[in-house]
């Protein structure tokens, strides 16, 4: 299963990315994580769905800096296989 997860709040400049990144390799989740010019983040996470929902749930708590506002979650169709996450600039 694939989310792509749209990101509002206080979320850029707090660790953010990095955080994402650290959850989603503990939890064995593929994708990456990048800053957009509007100040949300987006994320494209591939996985179990039960282990996507628990993704989820981090990504509201966020790293201590930060404050999550809204999350927008959109389900995806898995076209090309994701290896690894990473974090794009």
């Amino acid at each position: 299963m694939r989310f792509r997860i749209f990101v509002s709040g206080v979320v850029q400049g707090v660790g953010f990315r990095a955080f994402t990144q650290r959850v989603a390799e503990s939890l064995g989740l593929s994708g990456w994580v990048r800053n957009l010019p509007d100040g949300r983040v987006e994320v494209l996470a591939e996985g179990d769905e039960e282990v996507l929902c628990h993704f989820v749930k981090e990504l509201w708590k966020g790293p201590r800096l930060s404050r999550v506002d809204r999350l927008e979650i959109i389900k995806e169709e898995e076209d090309e296989p994701l290896f690894g996450f990473s974090i794009r600039y």
